[in-house]
């Protein structure tokens, strides 16, 4: 991995040539800042979530009611990075897909101010819809910058790019999460849309520093796709409407309605677009290769993310009932716990750059499938922290929240170990043709 911090590009004549980023791209940096202002609403609005949907102010759901409601959204925001990839790839291109997005994003958020119930799961739709079609577009973008998957720059730039995730994410808790929870909860997802209306503004101003061919649509569809395409999508949306009007009309929705089907999507649909992939013969032998292999890091990166997202629901809505939410007499906001994964992940993340560049000078840095497999071992491990703060609960005491800080900081160090890499290797990997489809399925 090269240094994030060298002073000129590797290669004169390729992207970053000229003025960089840190010894990046200058791209980089409005990318960094688009995805910055983007995770600061969407953190935001996620540290509020489960609040809002358990607090008697809010929607009075609950435990399990809202617990359910958060992952239906959170499902939906990974699953529609699959289609948001394929949009990019066979529609509008990368660039414009991403200035579509914020836009939906902005909306959402708007949506969510509204004091109704009746447009809330509009507002999570909308922000759901929109945060599928940037996720895996914007990281597309990154891997354009550089010279191919070999630019020693790569690694580091993900890096750099990690960071801009967690610098949103840090700030978000602490501005909307405390306006959110102390003032009124619908101003703090009102603040939500003006991060997301900042990031937008950046990124339409910066545009032109991006790699050329991220205006480029990979693999235009056809007419004769077009027309298929539309004729398909309206006739599954057609049954969706008409099966779920039966079932509410009948008297027999439950939320499982929603929780069975999406988890049956969330297996089916990557299996199926990594198989239409591997069958697809204009792929060379090299790149069939890439994605056998590919598959097993696809399924490392679903069961470590399947047991760290219980942080923002789980956690959180423990904390808010069980846990002493308090330093040296001093309370704090709930929703602040939602703060301590991105600002270790600021502090841990240079380290974990220099760390690795220095055994690589040396021939001794591990493998990929090692570092993968040590980040699933630590997330597991910071479940069995968790079973201290449940029995000091269940004997009638508050657990500190210094039970809860350790059980993020080990989930942050096995996010430190898979994450960034598992971004790297799905652009190294990932066909040409196929960039934005397969960062879907790698979220």
């Amino acid at each position: 991995m090269a240094s994030s911090l060298t002073k000129d590009s590797a290669s004169p004549g390729t992207p970053g040539s000229e003025k960089t980023f840190f010894g990046h791209p200058r791209g980089l940096a409005t990318l960094f800042m688009t995805e910055m202002w983007e995770r600061f609403s969407y953190y935001g609005m996620r540290a509020l979530l489960p609040l809002y949907l358990v607090a008697p102010g809010g929607m009075g759901l609950n435990a399990g009611t809202a617990t359910a409601i958060y992952s239906v959204y959170l499902s939906l925001v990974y699953l529609l990075t699959m289609p948001g990839g394929w949009f990019g790839d066979r529609v509008l291109g990368p660039r414009k897909t991403v200035a579509v997005a914020g836009a939906v994003i902005m909306l959402g958020h708007l949506t969510l101010a509204l004091p109704s119930a009746a447009t809330f799961y509009a507002g999570l739709g909308l922000v759901a819809l929109g945060s599928g079609l940037l996720k895996a577009n914007i990281s597309t973008m990154v891997g354009q910058l550089y010279d191919g998957p070999d630019d020693p720059r790569r690694d580091g730039g993900f890096t750099i790019f990690y960071m801009g995730i967690n610098l949103g994410a840090f700030f978000s808790p602490l501005i909307i999460g405390t306006v959110g929870e102390s003032v009124n909860w619908h101003l703090g997802f009102a603040l939500a849309a003006v991060g997301m209306g900042l990031g937008v503004l950046q990124f339409l101003l910066g545009s032109r520093h991006l790699a050329a061919h991220s205006s480029v649509v990979p693999k235009p569809l056809s007419a004769a796709e077009k027309s298929s395409t539309l004729r398909k999508a309206a006739l599954w949306a057609g049954v969706a409407v008409v099966a779920y009007a039966v079932v509410g009309l009948s008297g027999n929705y439950t939320l499982n309605w929603v929780l069975v089907p999406l988890t049956l999507l969330g297996v089916i649909i990557p299996v199926l677009v990594l198989v239409r992939i591997k069958r697809d013969r204009d792929l060379d032998q090299a790149e069939q290769s890439k994605m056998s292999a590919y598959i097993w890091f696809f399924v490392a990166a679903a069961v470590f993310w399947m047991i760290y997202d219980q942080g923002g629901s789980t956690l959180a809505i423990f904390a808010d009932s069980s846990a002493e939410n308090s330093v040296l007499g001093w309370e704090f906001p709930v929703s602040w716990y939602q703060s301590v994964n991105p600002v270790l992940i600021m502090a841990l993340a240079p380290v974990f750059a220099w760390f690795w560049l220095a055994l690589n000078r040396r021939g001794k840095e591990p493998s990929t499938i090692v570092k993968f497999g040590s980040g699933l071992v630590l997330v597991g491990a910071s479940f069995f922290l968790f079973l201290a703060p449940l029995s000091i609960a269940e004997g009638g005491h508050k657990a500190a929240a210094a039970w809860l800080v350790a059980i993020y900081f080990t989930q942050t160090v096995g996010e430190l170990l898979l994450s960034p890499v598992g971004l790297s290797v799905t652009t190294k990997m990932a066909p040409v043709k196929y960039a934005s489809q397969m960062m879907g399925v790698w979220f």
